[in-house]
């Protein structure tokens, strides 16, 4: 068990860091905390004040302080971002708290296939009939909880069988991903360690996983934060603010050479400022 205090944590608010599209399954409990399952259990933020509780069924404390990215200088990020930028800084002062968590990689890679033509409901959803269908069980104050399933774990799954949790298309990328994570063909340990632009080139030539869905698995899991998911909603706002144009790639290389390494971070403030 964990049990420690973030106090005077900049940077950090509860709602844009869960909220913001780049996690499903963390949930906002009436009390205003919010609870979540991650790789290795469960765990539970609540705030208190200008400080943050946190407890959690997890041994390790460092593996929490890592998820929520705790030792990035999102003050010195957001300068950055938002020299001579009215827009960022509007985006910035909206969704002030983001910040990128730090996923597993693998789920990370299922999740964001079962996102392809999804909504955040949805993919919450079904990220969670797949972990309660065949992820271990966690305990946290007395209730059951499901850790994502390991590939092994998910293998015992067939097409069917992934069917009938409602990923509709996605069921074959699904099982396909799942052999090739298992039996070595897919190293994600090994394409996290390549420059960004090399595992983005990995990551496509996986079935269901396109350019979005690379970016945000590279964005989320792999550290790449110059990764910059272009979704519809991205798009839209980069088309109003910044370059007149639909064209992926053409945003893509723009926001490339407009916010550098800070890339994915920046998708984040704009993403949850248009959104909200």
């Amino acid at each position: 068990m964990s049990n420690f205090k973030l106090v005077n944590q900049p940077d950090f608010e509860l709602a844009h860091i869960f909220e913001c599209g780049q996690c499903f399954r963390w949930k906002k409990l009436d009390d205003e905390s919010y609870i979540g399952v991650i790789k290795d259990g469960v765990v539970c933020i609540k705030k208190d004040g200008n400080d943050f509780i946190i407890d959690s069924n997890i041994d390790n404390e460092e593996i929490i302080r890592e998820y929520l990215d705790l030792s990035t200088d999102y003050s010195k990020i957001k300068k950055i971002l938002s020299k001579d930028d009215v827009n960022m800084q509007n985006a910035l002062k909206y969704g002030a708290g983001i910040r990128i968590l730090n996923q597993d990689m693998w789920e990370m890679l299922i999740s964001f296939i079962i996102s392809a033509a999804n909504n955040i409901p949805r993919i919450s959803k079904t990220v969670e009939n797949i972990s309660r269908a065949y992820g271990k069980k966690s305990i946290y104050n007395g209730d059951e909880y499901y850790l994502f399933p390991t590939p092994k774990e998910l293998s015992n799954a067939s097409v069917e069988d992934l069917r009938n949790l409602n990923l509709g298309f996605r069921d074959k990328y699904i099982y396909t991903a799942t052999r090739l994570v298992l039996d070595g063909s897919v190293c994600l340990e090994d394409i996290s360690k390549k420059p960004y632009k090399e595992a983005k080139k990995d990551l496509v030539k996986i079935p269901g996983v396109g350019e979005k869905v690379a970016d945000c698995i590279l964005l989320f899991s792999m550290k790449k934060r110059e990764a910059f998911p272009v979704d519809t909603w991205i798009k839209k706002v980069m088309g109003e603010l910044y370059v007149d144009s639909k064209n992926i790639k053409k945003i893509s290389e723009y926001a490339e050479n407009k916010f550098g390494e800070y890339a994915g971070i920046a998708q984040q403030y704009l993403f949850y400022w248009r959104r909200g």
